[in-house]
């Protein structure tokens, strides 16, 4: 058995106290160092610090970013089934898809809308490592569908259909007889799918209009084939590089001054406001000015004041003819958690209207851009779908990722109730219409108030001086005039709105 003397332990004991004592006197001399490096120590370590985070934010970004390309990257391939009973309604347009000619016309027109996606690889956003917009610029996409939307209307021609959306022949829909007793309601009657001048199971009375709806469209191909250049350099506007005045990197920068960047979600309100900017900004579009409404009503006389270009000169000209076109955009709310059913019928008829160019929305945390709707659904353009960046500075860049051949729908039931109406006037008459019908339209709605109001005057009368659609600041959040609701002054951003 091993012992260990007291004399031993003593030994041990002692040369342990002088280890101790030998360590406190290193680490006071290591103090007393220190603190005399103090400063430039600091300076080190606080760099270290900063460059820290910065590292971990561009791994992270990258990371987020190569699944969203993966996520967003592909998509399955899902025929949507409309019947040919009921009529699809597309901005203002209507088609009972009862025959080739009209399954046809609706594929032309849905097709010839601009398709704005997600896009990698493209040069980084100012201030930020990212090179795409997947998994966070869904809304800004929306919005740039609908402001092409308006661009469509403001200078292409009439009925303008895209020359080359005959060609796609791959689109993805079909068309069905509910409830037929000829065919079972889960066989197809043939649909735009179909090669055009093929043999179908249809009746001969339809392949004979055929060649009927040829000659009829043959003198509009002329007249849209001759806008292509007008198209072409439309959507050069959205292209994914930092000069384009629409595009992600501008909408970007311009969002900064309401407290967004890149890799935030953007909520329609703030979006509408960003889209204003943007048009005010560029002197790529002429005659053309976006007017943002606030608090669900439309104040006539800043419209007015935003257009008439005669009160621009001193003095006035009454018989000034000058007039900017406008785009009308209404961020509103409609229902608390979920959409209120009683405006349904409201939405459905605003979207039969000619002066609406759409509307942004989507589900929560994921928008699209509704444009249409048969039944009881709405029809959509979907942002989520990852495409490679396109240079449009090209001469003759290819089109065809700009527009879409597969139409989708989704029931009212899961829409968003935050969401942004868009209108376009093109003249003084044009904005009196527009406030005539869509007055009707809102008028539908069962409920006390409606969606939005049209309001004789200007935002001054009522108290909203600094918070004209021309000022840069926030909307002003108040009721309509009428309205007997309280609102709370705990405002956390600019997407929320009064709830009717």
């Amino acid at each position: 058995m091993n012992s260990v003397s007291p004399s031993a332990v003593q030994y041990v004991g002692g040369v342990m106290q002088d280890e101790m004592v030998d360590s406190r006197r290193q680490q006071s001399l290591e103090r007393q160092g220190s603190s005399s490096l103090r400063p430039q120590q600091m300076q080190d370590q606080s760099r270290e610090a900063s460059v820290e985070p910065d590292e971990m934010d561009k791994l992270k970004a990258k990371l987020m970013s190569a699944w969203n390309n993966v996520k967003y990257g592909w998509t399955v391939k899902s025929k949507t089934s409309f019947n040919k009973i009921s009529p699809v309604t597309v901005l203002g347009h209507s088609y009972l898809l009862n025959s080739e000619d009209e399954v046809e016309r609706f594929g032309l027109a849905f097709m010839s809308r601009i398709w704005l996606t997600y896009r990698r690889e493209f040069p980084q956003l100012e201030g930020s490592t990212w090179t795409t917009d997947c998994g966070w610029g869904c809304m800004l996409r929306s919005g740039q569908m609908l402001l092409a939307q308006g661009l469509l209307v403001h200078l292409m021609p009439r009925d303008w259909v895209w020359p080359d959306a005959q060609q796609l022949t791959d689109v993805d829909f079909e068309v069905f007889r509910p409830r037929s007793p000829v065919r079972a309601g889960g066989v197809p009657i043939p649909s735009f799918g179909s090669p055009r001048g093929s043999n179908t199971p249809e009746k001969s009375s339809t392949n004979d209009q055929a060649p009927k709806c040829s000659q009829k469209k043959r003198p509009e191909s002329v007249r849209d084939r001759q806008a292509e250049p007008i198209h072409h350099k439309l959507v050069t506007w959205f292209g994914d590089q930092p000069p384009a005045p629409f595009g992600v990197h501008q909408l970007v920068e311009i969002g900064k001054s309401s407290g967004k960047k890149a890799g935030d979600w953007y909520g329609p309100s703030i979006v509408a406001h960003i889209l204003r900017k943007a048009v005010a900004k560029t002197p790529a579009v002429h005659n053309l000015a976006v007017y943002v409404a606030q608090d669900c009503t439309v104040y006539k006389e800043d419209v007015v004041r935003l257009c008439d270009l005669s009160l621009n000169q001193t003095p006035p000209d009454s018989s000034s003819q000058a007039w900017k076109s406008v785009i009308i955009l209404v961020p509103v709310r409609l229902g608390g958690e979920a959409i209120n059913p009683s405006y349904i019928e409201c939405v459905k008829n605003i979207l039969k209207l000619e002066c609406c160019i759409g509307i942004i929305g989507g589900k929560p945390k994921h928008s699209l851009y509704f444009m249409g709707f048969q039944d009881e659904q709405l029809l959509y353009l979907d942002p989520h779908y990852c495409q490679p960046v396109v240079d449009v500075s090209q001469v003759n860049f290819s089109l065809e990722s700009f527009h879409c051949s597969s139409p989708k729908k989704m029931p009212f039931n899961r829409m968003d109730p935050s969401c942004t109406i868009g209108f376009y006037a093109k003249n003084k008459k044009d904005f009196e219409s527009l406030c005539s019908a869509v007055s009707v339209a809102l008028s539908s709605t069962k409920e006390k108030y409606p969606i939005f109001t049209f309001v004789e005057g200007k935002s001054q009368d009522y108290g909203l001086e600094g918070h004209s659609s021309n000022h840069s600041g926030p909307p002003a959040h108040i009721l309509p005039p009428g309205g007997k609701h309280g609102r709370s002054n705990n405002r956390r951003n600019s997407d929320e709105f009064v709830f009717l």
